[in-house]
């Protein structure tokens, strides 16, 4: 076949198809061939690879380009090739938001002359005509500025002066060319979508409560000036989000009593779970918490603590919930008609209406859904626990997480769903910033080191963000009914060491472990009744908690997920690890004890090296980083007795 004019090639300047004159193969980072996006955290630097490559001799040129989703500009960075045709790129966005992201090749036409003269020139060859062809080359070149033409017209009449091409092989004459020089087959690569979140997103500390139950007087509902005097404590214990279970009106239909009982007597508060009352529905608050305006100076006064405030936001409606007068057919109906409340059989929760997401008015509910979260987000909310978000349609929660996100890109979503794992993970590619994890029900040595070394790898650790709860209002794992403290120790150190993101579920810290027989669940339930505590009980870990947390804040390295490795202890009884910033100037060491009796452990260190002004150093003392204390390494690791009783948890910073 013959081809008579550039017209008629196979490809198109830009083209992205199969015939474009480069192959651009195996981008990373990209989930599922970019379908998804990437997430990452204000200030990473996101690192760009691919295979790219094309026929024949002539140099290539690479570059990795983004842009805001929404923009129109594209910000620049260029690509090397590391090897075997496997080229590198950075960038680094400077605001939160939704970006894309693509990578552009070419052929530098000065960069293959520059090249092909050299070798001939080595080789001893006569180099007049090809002299020529580089003027005309630097001549006809689309200048960047006026400067740069200045630049390259100088070199070229050095070269008609004297006839020498070395003025045309200068390396300024190649640093403007690159820019310069016109690129008749620039290609660029699909788009590639990416999340950059705030650094609440992948590094918080939550704090679960229920408002209603946060008075110091027996029996009394709580309020929010009630939350408000407690904020100093929860506070000082170091957490930096305030979640709340739901605080919209309850229903009456179906009330549920004490511990789940059909039947509520008169003073029982109900589920608030059960949402919607003649009060209003999910952008109301129930009567007995207070006002908007209390909540107002609630949001404030968190912000004065260095806490934030989350919300649930369950998509399930009370029989009383306003929508089922407003919009009788968003709900499914039995065939006598009856309301068809909600189910996860075995389970039944009669005082629970779900909206059909597959009824004739769908789009409505959708509408109505976005504008529940915006409502709270003007009320000054930027984080949201969804509840059973696997229940509902997927499409949904893209379209939702999007909708919010492009209004406040600030707004943190967390999934709670405890189901199967790739449903869990298909939620986190469509857009929920965080996932609760089965951490809670991970205590042997082999199965938690084997669940991490999943959650950390590859996909999984460019979208799947970890929030590891050590119990929840609904479990209470059958390892924590001992009420051992030790235990409670251990686990709340391997959810705050281990994760970025943790959280608890109050009275953890109150060591609260009695459960219904046979089953991971609390006995006399906060989702059904009113509980006011103690929050000074003797033998609470209280300052454990605000030592872990305090550690997280001041070691970067504790403030990510993924640069983890387990360390090779073999000991069955312990689980090792290092942690370490991007920088790796900041590398921690941590050993927790997962039974009661004390252990005896070597830390390998052999292998760690942190960075220094100087190079990469091998550490040469450990320092405790809750005490202070140093110990010195030697022979490449250290001894050390762990004693349970006391601190079931080695935590460390190397130093060099």
């Amino acid at each position: 076949m013959s081809v008579s004019g550039q017209n008629n090639l196979p490809f198109r300047q830009g083209d992205t198809g199969a015939n474009g004159p480069f192959l651009i193969e195996e981008v990373y980072p990209a989930i599922d061939a970019g379908r998804y996006p990437v997430k990452r955290r204000l200030g990473d630097t996101i690192d760009v690879w691919a295979d790219l490559f094309r026929g024949g001799h002539d140099v290539v040129k690479a570059q990795v380009i983004w842009r805001g989703e929404d923009d129109s500009i594209w910000s620049r960075a260029p690509m090397t090739m590391h090897s075997n045709d496997r080229w590198h790129g950075t960038f680094s966005p400077t605001e939160i938001g939704r970006y894309v992201y693509a990578i552009e090749a070419w052929t530098d036409v000065y960069g293959t002359w520059r090249h092909s003269v050299e070798l001939k020139r080595k080789a001893g060859q006569q180099l007049e005509l090809e002299a020529l062809e580089g003027a005309s080359l630097i001549t006809k070149g689309d200048y960047s500025s006026e400067k740069s033409m200045n630049v390259l017209l100088r070199y070229c009449d050095d070269f008609m002066r004297t006839g020498m091409i070395d003025p045309l092989l200068s390396d300024n004459v190649a640093a403007e060319m690159a820019e310069s020089q016109n690129r008749p087959d620039l290609m660029r690569s699909k788009l590639y979508p990416l999340v950059i979140d705030r650094d609440r997103a992948t590094n918080s500390a939550w704090y679960e409560m229920f408002p209603r139950s946060q008075s110091i007087v027996a029996g009394q509902h709580g309020t929010f000036q009630d939350c408000i005097r407690r904020l100093p404590e929860i506070a000082a214990m170091g957490f930096n989000v305030l979640y709340f279970t739901p605080i919209h009106p309850i229903g009456l239909t179906n009330r549920k009593g004490r511990n789940n009982s059909l039947k509520a007597e008169a003073n029982d508060p109900g589920s608030p779970y059960a949402i919607g009352s003649s009060a209003g529905g999910h952008d109301a608050i129930h009567p007995e918490l207070g006002t908007f305006d209390d909540f107002q100076q609630l949001v404030e006064a968190c912000g004065t603590h260095g806490l934030e405030i989350a919300l649930d936001i369950a998509v399930q409606c009370s029989p009383d919930h306003p929508w089922l007068t407003e919009h009788p057919n968003w709900f499914a109906r039995r065939p006598d008609g009856s309301m068809k409340f909600a189910e996860n059989p075995p389970k039944k929760y009669e005082d629970i209406v779900n909206p059909d997401f597959s009824c004739d008015d769908v789009g409505s509910i959708w509408n109505a859904l976005r504008d529940v979260f915006l409502f709270w987000v003007d009320k000054g909310v930027r984080i949201f626990r969804v509840d059973n978000p696997h229940t509902k349609p997927f499409h949904f929660w893209e379209w939702v997480i999007r909708e919010v996100q492009r209004k406040n890109s600030d707004v943190i979503f967390l999934s709670e769903a405890f189901t199967r794992p790739k449903l869990m993970k298909g939620l986190a590619k469509l857009g929920f910033t965080q996932s609760y994890t089965y951490f809670t029900w991970r205590t042997q040595k082999w199965e938690i080191e084997a669940y991490l070394n999943e959650l950390t790898g590859y996909p999984e650790r460019d979208y799947y963000r970890t929030n590891f709860f050590v119990n929840t209002p609904d479990i209470l794992p059958f390892h924590l009914q001992s009420g051992e403290q030790w235990l409670f120790k251990s686990r709340v150190a391997l959810a705050s060491m281990l994760s970025a993101s943790y959280g608890i579920y109050n009275g953890f810290e109150l060591l609260e472990h009695e459960p219904i027989p046979g089953k991971e669940e609390y006995l006399d339930s906060e989702k059904y009744e009113i509980k006011t505590r103690d929050w000074n009980k003797s033998g609470n870990i209280k300052n454990y908690i605000a030592s872990l947390n305090r550690a997280r804040r001041e070691r970067p390295s504790l403030q990510q997920t993924y640069n983890l490795r387990f360390l090779s202890i073999p000991n069955e009884n312990v689980v090792g690890f290092v942690k370490w910033s991007q920088d790796a100037r900041d590398i921690v060491v941590g050993v927790i004890a997962l039974t009661r009796d004390a252990q005896d452990v070597w830390i390998p260190l052999h292998d760690i090296q942190v960075a220094t002004d100087h190079g990469l150093s091998a550490p040469v003392v450990l320092e405790n980083v809750f005490n202070a204390e140093r110990h010195p390494v030697n022979s490449g690791g250290l001894h050390l007795r762990i004693d349970t009783q006391r601190d079931p948890a080695f935590i460390a910073r190397c130093l060099a």
